[in-house]
């Protein structure tokens, strides 16, 4: 038998936690409503309008990140309109043209260490208008961050603070993705919660499928029917599940007995081991971060000879010799891994 190789290529590469999975155990032979219209997606609404102190929000459960950021997106932008991202944001690279193909064009400005500031945003508005052909191009329909950013920076509070105020004064909604939420959340950097993303934006998404659950997204409209009709515009992307319940089973889970918080701490806890040993043994940085994702340089002959027994997730090109590699830590780490991961490197 082949020795075990083990991988941190990715968050998302187990299952789920085992309490989601008992608890879909528990409940699979009931007959419950369809398209989230079951009691367990009630229920999960309720306790996430509780944790984001937003009674009011509009709550629906999507299935990936890509999906509900396409829906998303083109269910707020009017047809003129394209959506202000960071050029290494998701959307910008990572999601193979979603948002152009629903007909809307991703409008890429520059980043600080992945995140969008304030300052540039608005930059970028106020140039669109002064020039005088502006009524040929496509419009800044709305502002796309996410949380942690794709280099596994966060937003402070005071940053988002201002981005919402600058969206605020043009008109422009603000629309936050968190398909890693919960290892923001979790770091002892982080001094964002739940309510002030709710209180700073228009529009949120609770990442499931990276942080615990099979799969889902939860979609936050902070207030009612900021988007409406948005569940008939779901099922128009075919984005819209039958089974419902069994994305509400899984975020009612998560948002019992602060389950979500502590997914979110086994995930940065192990990050911190990890980053803590290489700082020690003098391993280059590509960038810095808190959360769960650790971009490091290595040799490619490094490369070629952890990947006999481990995984990692390649990120880009350095030079001809070099390349960062991504280590990713998730919910389902555990300490053996990590040692050994360690003991390889």
């Amino acid at each position: 038998m082949s020795k075990e190789r083990i991988s941190f290529a990715s968050d998302y590469l187990e299952g789920a936690h085992p309490s989601i999975l008992k608890r879909l155990f528990d409940t699979n032979m009931m007959q419950t409503a369809g398209y989230g219209f079951d009691e367990f997606s009630e229920s999960a609404r309720a306790k996430i309008r509780q944790a984001c102190e937003a009674p009011e929000a509009d709550i629906f459960f999507l299935v990936g990140g890509t999906q509900t950021n396409a829906t998303v997106i083109d269910a707020i932008l009017r047809l003129t309109e394209g959506v202000i991202a960071a050029d290494t944001g998701h959307v910008s690279l990572h999601e193979a043209g979603a948002i152009e193909f629903g007909g809307h064009k991703v409008l890429p400005i520059p980043h600080q260490n992945g995140k969008l500031t304030a300052a540039g945003i608005d930059a970028y508005v106020k140039g669109f208008y002064a020039d005088g052909n502006h009524d040929h191009m496509v419009a800044p329909g709305m502002v796309y961050l996410s949380q942690p950013t794709e280099y596994g920076t966060l937003y402070s509070l005071k940053e988002l603070t201002a981005i919402s105020k600058v969206c605020r004064e043009h008109h422009l909604p603000l629309y936050l993705d968190g398909a890693r939420l919960a290892y923001a959340l979790a770091c002892r950097e982080n001094d964002v919660t739940l309510a002030d993303i709710a209180r700073l934006c228009d529009a949120f998404y609770i990442g499931g499928t990276k942080c615990g659950a099979l799969f889902g997204e939860a979609v936050v409209f902070p207030k009612h029917d900021f988007v409406p009709h948005f569940f008939t515009i779901t099922k128009q992307h075919g984005a819209l599940l039958a089974k419902g319940r069994i994305a509400g089973i899984q975020f009612d889970t998560m948002f019992t007995d602060g389950l979500y918080e502590k997914i979110g701490r086994t995930a940065i806890e192990a990050a911190d081991k990890i980053r803590g040993v290489l700082r020690e043994k003098g391993y280059q940085f590509a960038m810095e971060n808190p959360t769960n994702q650790i971009f490091i340089v290595l040799t490619k002959e490094k490369c070629a000879e952890l990947a006999k027994e481990v995984e990692l997730g390649f990120w880009e090109n350095v030079d001809e010799g070099h390349c960062v590699m991504r280590i990713a830590t998730s919910w389902a780490t555990t300490e053996e891994h990590v040692d050994k991961l360690l003991e390889m490197l």
